[in-house]
């Protein structure tokens, strides 16, 4: 095979986009590898059908995370492994961050003003065309459709406790609460594969192929050539005249550290020669560190539509009607807070459904009671942490220490925002629902508990970003072309070069990206 023009490693969010927007060009052969299967699961489809991908190994990657906070039990990351990446299995919960976040970037053509025209080409939103929203674009955006009473509650108690009740939570730059937008339309997923990258695949200029590793880069001194993979049918090496990772924030710092691109002291210290020394690939890890409270319902869960004859009747109106509760996304309704009087720009997001999980039992199992659930974490985390090669054999387990709440500003966040929820359901909006908060969280009270709580039952947002940083600086590890220091003919263009995590989740920034990124590479190519 080869050589190409482009050869995009990773079919996730950001590759498939990126690879949509380099084949448009017919003079460029672009090549896209992605190491899990197609696609071709019906529960990807199924937008509640994410609770078991989640757990297929061969739709994904499992990394072990340490725990902080004195804890040592390993927790487990898990990615997307097949055409359409985390896009494929995540929650569908479609959140742009808002514009202070890419400001705050500082840097030249990722501001606000240079992505919104993205976010807005890729979009057909069901509310219509706005300042803030776009239509016509190939990406379905709809709001979350079924106004439960319990619902209508949640979105009146964050009123009572001064949030803004908005239709949009994208068309903000502030504190707002109401029913989550998602990428899913006429009740299915709408995952960057099936929206971007399928329709690309009928151009002769662009081939796709599956199963397959990518295992380094290859390199003539300081250049690099190409990609050495392994498949069924063996290892080769396939060159082009640019290589873009798009691996994501975990496997594309892995992937340049493998190749000799990262910390020269670690490398050398696993085994694997260096070819530049960049200190700063696979740090400035941020995660968002989520707790959830749960509650006892009177009325108004939909536990039972998961479980037994209820899950039978879901399924039944899902096939038949393409609705109900399995076409919902992770969360109905959600929002940003502020935690703080006078603390500006909020400083945390929510989610929350009629739904709890049973602890208790191994496996994903809900309530056999009335339940509901709301989570939270600190949308712009401070505390940064690591990914790191543990060999030069891709099959060596990664280290990953998240570092999670090091920092003074992301504990008293935390401990707010999960007050905040408390607080909300006891407002009287809530009162005709609520019995009481359950375990695992009821009766932490103190400061500390709840930190301790956010360390041993908590979990990570799966939005870790920022290992391969972009910036002006010779310490960032790409510039804000993307390319990255010290070689040439490599790119980066996924969440990893985010300087900072965004407010919110990581799907829809991932994509528009990768759109921004396919300007700049195509210009660049003159």
């Amino acid at each position: 095979m080869g050589p190409f023009d482009y050869i995009v490693v990773g079919a996730g969010s950001s590759g498939c986009v990126l690879a949509e927007r380099l084949s448009r060009n017919a003079a460029n052969k672009v090549l896209v590898i992605e190491s899990g299967p197609v696609d071709s699961s019906p529960l990807i489809d199924m937008p509640r059908g994410f609770g078991r991908t989640l757990t297929d190994s061969k739709l994904t990657h499992v990394y072990v995370a340490k725990k902080t906070g004195g804890h040592n039990e390993p927790e487990y990351w898990v990615r997307g492994k097949t055409l359409g990446g985390s896009s494929s299995l995540n929650g569908m919960v479609y959140v742009r961050g808002q514009p202070s976040d890419y400001d705050e970037w500082d840097c030249d053509g990722w501001r606000w003003a240079d992505l919104k025209p993205h976010f807005k080409a890729l979009e057909n939103h069901e509310l219509g065309a706005s300042d803030m929203r776009g239509t016509g674009g190939p990406l379905n955006i709809t709001i979350h459709p079924t106004k439960l009473p319990v619902l209508e509650a949640m979105i009146a108690a964050a009123a009572e406790m001064d949030v803004p009740t908005v239709d949009d939570l994208n068309s903000i730059d502030g504190a707002g609460f109401g029913y989550q937008p998602r990428n899913i339309w006429k009740g299915k997923r709408q995952s960057a594969a099936k929206v971007f990258l399928r329709p690309a695949m009928q151009r002769p200029n662009l081939t796709v192929i599956t199963d397959t590793d990518v295992l380094r880069l290859t390199h003539e001194g300081r250049r690099i050539t190409g990609v050495r993979i392994r498949n069924a049918e063996g290892e080769r090496d396939i060159a082009a005249r640019e290589v873009i990772l798009s691996a994501g924030a975990l496997n594309s710092p892995l992937l340049l550290q493998r190749s000799g691109i990262g910390p020269a002291d670690h490398l050398k210290g696993v085994g694997v020669e260096v070819l530049h020394d960049a200190p700063g690939v696979g740090r400035n890890m941020r995660e968002h560190r989520l707790l959830r409270a749960q509650y006892r319902l009177r009325e108004g869960s939909e536990n039972a539509a998961f479980q037994g004859a209820g899950l039978y009747l879901s399924a039944l109106h899902y096939f038949l009607f393409k609705s109900g509760p399995l076409t919902s996304a992770a969360f109905e309704v959600g929002g940003f807070i502020r935690t703080e009087p006078g603390s500006g720009r909020p400083d945390a997001q929510l989610g929350m459904g009629p739904m709890s999980i049973d602890t208790s039992t191994p496996g994903l199992s809900l309530h056999g009671f009335p339940g509901a659930m709301c989570g939270g974490y600190v949308m712009r985390p401070e505390s940064q942490g690591s990914i790191l090669i543990g060999g030069p054999d891709s099959a060596t387990p990664a280290i990953i220490d998240p570092n999670y709440l090091a920092t003074d500003y992301d504990r008293r966040v935390s401990v707010a925002l999960f007050r905040f929820i408390r607080a909300m359901f006891t407002q009287p909006a809530l009162a005709p629902f609520v019995v009481g908060e359950i375990d695992p969280s009821a009766g932490i009270e103190t400061d500390d508990e709840i930190i301790d709580a956010y360390h041993r039952i908590g979990g990570a947002g799966y939005h870790a970003a920022g290992t391969c940083r972009m910036g002006t600086d010779d310490a960032s590890v790409v510039d804000t072309r993307l390319r990255v220091r010290g070689v040439k003919g490599l790119r980066v263009v996924d969440i990893s070069v985010m300087p900072s995590l965004v407010s919110g989740n990581t799907n829809a920034p991932a994509m528009a990206m990768a759109s921004r990124a396919g300007e700049l590479i195509l210009a660049d190519a003159g």
